[in-house]
């Protein structure tokens, strides 16, 4: 996606473009759209009248809140086809000029991907995940229009009726339920002309019937489990045992499930989730103590902690290196595992705060050191402004100046949040002097 400078049809261009503000000029006058536009175009113009859409003011509703937005998003049907679209269309946005977005059944979107730096662009006209892109609230664009019609459809430039989408063109479609037929949602490519060309509006198509397919095999497999599990109720069930999940970030009390641990033993425990293959005796003395630590200590503390597993109903250290008796879900893992994968969001709602901050061991202090140095480059490269607010806003990063100038950086020219960051920078600057 890319916002229009120079175009071999300028001249074209601009004349459509005239003729278009011409009859929308005519339209908000009279009542009545010219007949000389495209039938889509003219119905859906109508349509935007008598909804008594604002072509220069009317912006897209945010009507979910961060938290609500991000849990509405993952229970979606969508959701789990996600990585389809992007080996389909995302992979390929950023060479190409131009940003994918996917939408719900009602028009707000749930994912915009593609070109960063355009991507930013579109944020001056909310084209952002959890805005509104129906007609209702916009105004003709293609995923609404496509939604509105349950049919795919191209709007170029000042086809569409709210002016600030001028510079855009879009191609969209929608995506059924493979069982029932129902529309959940719509899949949008967005940029320059190359976002309305022919070859364009196949590639959405063929991307839309890959993801309905996609859908119907998740449902066989679905039907096929549950007539699975249906037929083992007659058996003993011999169930894998679940994996305990050991809490370590933040400032909370550290809890291997439902038990609390002491620093200690939240220490070893940590150390040992991390460090899956197991640690010996001497290194492992090493990173719990600071200076020399004596082997006698470190057996005494073992033993305890294996009363303490013992009565949680936890298997016993193993011992030769020391390792757990089996995983647990070490919350410290699922961040690191998500900043490997790319999921930045997802790493930033699992990361509480630093692993065990009160702890001084030298293996704590180097595994937090490590995790949070992680989860910030990978913010520094790749955030979005929301996101990488999200993050500076964090006590442990208020006074951060390189996030901050990282994030006055790729905010947009007009975002409203710049003068608060330049504020807030102004104020960590005068406290350091």
């Amino acid at each position: 996606m890319a916002v229009p400078e120079r175009h071999p049809q300028r001249s074209d261009t601009s004349s459509l473009r005239d003729r278009l503000l011409r009859a929308q000029q005519d339209a908000i006058e009279t009542g009545e759209v010219p007949l000389t536009l495209r039938p889509v175009v003219r119905a859906s113009w109508e349509r935007a009248l008598r909804g008594a859409i604002d072509p220069d003011r009317t912006l897209p509703r945010i009507d979910l809140d961060d938290d609500a937005f991000r849990e509405y998003r993952a229970a979606h049907a969508l959701a789990p086809v996600m990585p389809v679209i992007r080996r389909l269309l995302v992979d390929g946005a950023d060479d190409a000029g131009l940003v994918v977005a996917v939408g719900d059944a009602h028009g707000r979107l749930l994912f915009v991907e593609g070109d960063a730096g355009l991507r930013r662009r579109a944020e001056d006209m909310l084209f952002i995940a959890g805005a509104d892109w129906s007609e209702a609230s916009v105004g003709t664009s293609a995923p609404g229009t496509a939604l509105e019609l349950d049919r795919a459809v191209q709007i170029r430039g000042a086809e569409h009726y709210n002016r600030m989408v001028h510079p855009w063109s879009c191609t969209a479609a929608p995506v059924h339920d493979p069982a029932s037929g129902a529309v959940l949602g719509v899949i949008d490519i967005t940029g320059t002309d190359h976002a309305v060309a022919p070859h364009t509006l196949s590639l959405v198509s063929a991307t839309v019937a890959a993801v309905e397919a996609e859908l119907r095999i998740a449902s066989l497999e679905s039907t096929v489990r549950a007539t699975l599990r249906r037929s083992r109720m007659t058996t003993v069930p011999t169930p894998k045992p679940a994996r305990t999940a050991l809490t370590v970030l933040g400032g909370r009390r550290p809890r291997l499930g439902p038990q609390e641990l002491s620093p200690r033993h939240a220490e070893i425990l940590t150390l040992l989730a991390w460090h899956q293959r197991g640690i010996g005796a001497e290194r492992l003395a090493g990173l719990l103590y600071e200076g020399e630590a004596s082997p006698v200590t470190l057996r005494a503390e073992i033993v305890r902690l294996r009363r303490v597993l013992e009565a949680a109903g936890e298997p016993p250290l193993e011992s030769r290196p020391y390792r757990l008796g089996r995983e647990v879900d070490l919350d410290a893992t699922s961040v690191a595992r998500l900043v490997g994968q790319g999921s930045l969001r997802k790493a930033l709602e699992r990361y509480a705060g630093p692993v065990l901050p009160a702890s001084v061991a030298p293996g704590i202090v180097e595994l937090r050191e490590e995790l949070d140095g992680r989860l910030r480059e990978s913010l520094l490269s790749d955030a979005s402004p929301e996101l990488l607010l999200d993050y500076a806003e964090r006590d442990e990063h208020r006074y951060d100046t390189e996030v901050w100038r990282a994030l006055l950086e790729i905010l947009p020219p007009r975002s409203p949040r710049r003068a608060s960051v330049v504020s807030h920078l102004e104020r960590i600057e005068s406290a350091l002097r």
